[in-house]
Formats: C-alpha cells, structure tokens, sequence
C-alpha cells in the first residue's frame, strides 16, 4: 500500500491511497464467506459454494463490493497512522479506481487537529478581586443561620409580608381546570418569590378562610408559558418568629457555645469561599490570556457539531426539564435567536480552542493522570451529577467514556501550570498566593458539610 498527503488548510487534509489487488486477498476470502452463509444454490451444501459459482450467480462485483467495504477502515487507519495524523470524526472516502485483479485506489478527506505552537506564557499577568469579609457581609451570614431556626406560629389575623401561609391552588386555562393545575396544603413565605408572579399581592390582607383570584404565567408544567387564572384559598396564617441572637441560639445552631464564636467561624468560612472563587477567577482569566497568545484554527465540521451538540443539550435536556421552549426561553433572556446562535457559536469556538491548547500543554509538560487523581475527578463529577459513585463510575465504564474524564483531568493540570507560572494580583494590587489551592476547595467542601448539618439541626 502507498500513501500521500494533501493539506487542504490548518485543519483539513486528503490521503491518497494506492492498494495493490494481493493486499485485498483477506477481505475477498472474508467477502465470499459471508456470502456463502447468506444464500443458497441448489447442489451445494450451505456455505460450501465455490467461488466461480458465487461470481456466476451473483457477480464479481458484488464480491469486490463487499471485500472493499471491509477494506477500506484498515487501509485507512494505515495510511492515518503512517502520516502521524490525529484526526477528528469520520472521513469523507471516495473511491477512484477499482479494477480486479490490478488495484484499488481512493481517497480520504478528513478534519485533523491543527499544529499549535505554545509561546512562553510565563509572563501572563491577570487581576482579581480580592478577598475581603466585612462586617455587614458576617452580620448577614448569621442571619441566613437564624432564619433556618425560625419558629411559626398561627396567628387570627390577616397575612402581610414575611408571614407563612397554607393555601390550597387551582389553575385554569381558557376556563379548563388544569389536570395537574391543583394543588392543596402548600406552605408559602409571603415575599419569598417562589410561587407564581401575583401570589404575593393575592394572599396579603386574607385571614384564614379567605380566597382571592390572580392572573399569572404559569412557570411549569402541561400549560407553562400560558396566562392562568389562579385561584388560591388561604387555609391558615402563621406568623414567623426567629430566635434571639445570643449564646443559647449559638448552642441551638452550631458546635459553638458561644455567639461570638459563631461570629468568627462564619467569617472564616467567608474568606474561605471568596479565596475559592478567587482561585476559580484567576483560572478562568489566565486561560482567557492564553487563548489570545495562541493561534488555534477551528475545523469547521467539528465547530458545526458542536455548536449542534449544545443548543440539542439546551433544547431537549435543561429547557425540557422546565417546560420551556427556545422560542420561550429566548423571551425570558431578553435575546434575539441571531443574538443566541451568535453567542452559541463563540462558546463553541472557545470550548474547542481550550481543548486543543490544553492538550497540546499536557504534550509539551508530558503531564500524565494517576489513578488518584482520576479516582478524585469522579466523585466530584457524580457529586455534581446526583449519583453515587459506583452508579457514575459504572456509566462512564459502560459508556466507555474514562478516557474522556482522563482527558478532563489533564487539561485541568495543564492549566494549573499555566496558572502557577502567572503573575495574580488581587485589585488591592496585592500579589495572590494560588499554592494552597486545593486545602482551600476541601475547606469549602467541608463548609458546606457543615451547612449540610445545620439544615439537618433546622428539621429536627
């Protein structure tokens, strides 16, 4: 077999292949036994049909026919491997010349990923913000803590603002009462917004026992999008009571005797998030910087899919979860679907940008992934996805996707190189230590186990 390569552009080239006929000798053997088992002639035994007899009855071509498609992936992947491409997706293969018992000839168009050159980026410098808890920010923090603890009462008087109030539901549309439209014994914070837009202003002022009728656009469900008239019925009012602050609620809320002590674990909880979100900021701007040192062509095909790949994940996934279409969606964000489809195409652009930098930085840095870090990576993956490791880690085994979560994980330490070799400054033009990175995310992760266990003091 002789091959040669044509390069298109960046990201395109075409393989020309030449296979001299002796080299299809398997494939033709392959070709005649399949067919063997696939038909009947009448005085010979299934699957011992002589060749001649198959061409006679059926047709050389149909042999030479099924004997290059079984070819063809093999002679390809040997001229892919022998020009040391890394290609992307499926070929475009035409064949120009078949002639039995002489050659075989064809052609392979097909995307590649492109040669990128990475510059020193160790003088990249970025700014964010800076850590900073103040006091007010402490103050509110002990406040979300003391309204997981409040009490309600019921109360004989009419419901205003802040009040908890059980309501019975019925919404219509154009008349009809909603299948699931009807709904009793809700608990509802006047004021919170987490009901239907109209709630508030119909419920305040009823006493137990009173009913008032709004119009809103229904969020969810069979009718979401539509105008529905709502009735709500108020069947009882409790007024919320939230606890004193001092050392008893200390004592009530936390591992804390003290509310002072309260106090300054919550500060220190604070400094902790802001220093993650701090280290997550200087990532993503590092990698913005690195992106505009770096040519990076982008095969059209492949931005194409994945430009198609995200607004179907949209679409048929996020959206259909809330009962939303695009048209509705697009109303919601205020955007036109030539403003949608231009921003769709910029992130796609950059996704795969990112991801042909980072791998050519885990080539460069010969960065490898042990079984630790993988092991790591996917409990925070099943973490973030709702399932328990061993479901996750089965999914992605049966869905052979280990090597994608490999490649998550290198790219991710390629950019903590890249990051490590920056100068951060916080906006106080202080110079930002990234070092102790990973305590700090365990120091979240812990804090919000401990916010875990607050909300398991507030149900008992």
């Amino acid at each position: 077999m002789k091959s040669a390569v044509e390069t298109l552009n960046p990201t395109r080239v075409r393989l020309t292949v030449e296979v001299p006929f002796e080299e299809l000798k398997d494939s033709l053997d392959a070709a005649y036994k399949k067919i063997n088992q696939q038909v009947t002639v009448k005085g010979f035994r299934k699957g011992k049909i002589p060749a001649r007899v198959i061409d006679q009855r059926f047709g050389r071509g149909a042999v030479l026919e099924e004997a290059v498609n079984d070819a063809l992936p093999k002679f390809y992947t040997e001229a892919v491997n022998e020009a040391e491409l890394n290609v992307l997706g499926q070929p475009e293969v035409d064949i120009t010349e078949l002639k039995d018992n002489e050659t075989l000839n064809f052609t392979a168009e097909v995307d590649i990923r492109p040669a990128i050159e990475i510059p020193d980026y160790s003088g990249i410098e970025v700014e964010v913000d800076a850590v900073e808890v103040s006091d007010e920010d402490v103050e509110k923090a002990v406040e979300e803590l003391r309204e997981r603890f409040a009490s309600t009462s019921p109360v004989e008087r009419a419901a205003e603002d802040g009040d908890v109030v059980t309501i019975d539901l019925e919404a219509k549309v154009e008349g009809e009462v909603l299948e699931d439209g009807v709904a009793s014994g809700v608990s509802y914070t006047i004021g919170s917004g987490e009901l239907l837009e109209g709630i508030d202003d119909a419920v305040k002022g009823l006493e137990a026992g009173g009913e008032a009728t709004f119009t809103s656009e229904l969020k969810g469900g069979s009718a979401a999008g539509k105008e529905s008239e709502v009735t709500v019925k108020v069947t009882q009012v409790a007024a919320r009571e939230l606890p004193a602050l001092d050392d008893d609620f200390a004592q009530l809320a936390s591992e804390f005797d003290t509310l002072d002590e309260v106090k300054a674990d919550s500060r220190k909880r604070l400094e902790n998030m802001k220093q993650y979100d701090q280290a997550t900021q200087a990532q993503e701007r590092v990698l913005e910087k690195l992106l505009e040192l770096v040519e990076v062509p982008v095969p059209e095909k492949l931005l194409a899919d994945e430009i198609e790949t995200r607004k179907h994940n949209l679409v048929n996934h996020q959206l259909g979860q809330m009962g939303l279409d695009l048209a509705k969606y697009l109303e919601i964000q205020g955007k036109t679907e030539e403003e949608f489809d231009a921003e769709t195409k910029e992130q796609a652009e950059k996704g795969i940008k990112t991801q042909f930098v980072l791998d050519e930085l885990v080539n460069k840095e010969k960065l490898n992934v042990n079984q630790e870090e993988l092991t790591e990576h996917l409990m925070r993956r099943a973490q973030s996805s709702g399932m328990s490791p061993d479901q996750f880690a089965q999914a992605v085994v049966e869905g052979g996707q280990v090597p994608m979560l490999v490649g998550e994980v290198a790219r991710g330490k390629a950019l903590a190189v890249v990051v490590e070799a920056a100068t951060v400054k916080d906006t106080n033009g202080e110079v930002v230590d990234l070092d102790d990175e990973d305590e700090t995310a365990e120091t979240v992760e812990a804090t919000e186990s401990a916010d875990a266990a607050a909300e398991e003091k507030t149900e008992a």
